[in-house]
C-alpha cells in the first residue's frame, strides 16, 4: 500500500508549448508499473486551453468546478459543467479548457502507451476557440 499525502506532490505550471494562457496541475496519482493510469487535477484560468491532442488508450476527464469547453476534431464545442464525465475515445484528436469568462478545474485521467500517455499537436487558434 501506498498513500500519497494531500500536499505532497507540488503543483506546477502547464508547459506553454501544451497550452494556451494560464493552466496549474496538480498530481493525483501516477500507478506503479504494471499499472498504467495517469491522473491530475488541471485548473485552467479563463479562456485556457489545451493544444490539440490524441490519447493512445483514450482519457476521462471528470469536471469538479466552474465551466468549461471540449471539442473533438471535425465535431462542435461542447460545455461540461461539474459533474460531467467525458471520454474521449483511443486516438480522437481534441482540445479542451475554460470557457472565455470562467475557470474550470477537471481530474484528468489516461493510462500510458509505452510510456507515453498523450501525443501533443497543434495550439488550438484564437479562431477554433471564439468558434466556441
Amino acid at each position: 500500500m501506498e498513500i500519497k499525502r494531500s500536499g505532497s506532490q507540488p503543483s506546477r505550471k502547464g508547459p506553454a508549448e501544451y497550452f494556451t494562457g494560464t493552466v496549474r496541475i496538480d498530481p493525483v496519482f501516477d500507478a506503479p508499473e504494471p499499472a498504467r493510469i495517469r491522473c491530475a487535477s488541471v485548473t485552467f484560468e479563463p479562456g485556457a486551453r489545451t493544444a490539440w491532442h490524441t490519447h493512445p488508450l483514450g482519457q476521462t476527464l471528470i469536471v469538479t468546478a466552474g465551466l468549461g469547453l471540449a471539442q473533438r476534431w471535425g465535431a462542435p464545442v461542447e460545455e461540461i459543467r461539474p459533474g460531467d464525465v467525458v471520454w474521449f475515445p483511443a486516438g480522437e484528436k481534441h482540445w479542451h479548457g475554460a470557457a472565455p469568462s470562467t475557470s474550470m478545474t477537471h481530474i484528468a485521467m489516461q493510462e500510458a502507451l509505452n510510456g507515453s500517455p498523450v501525443d501533443w499537436m497543434e495550439k488550438v487558434s484564437d479562431e477554433q476557440y471564439r468558434a466556441a
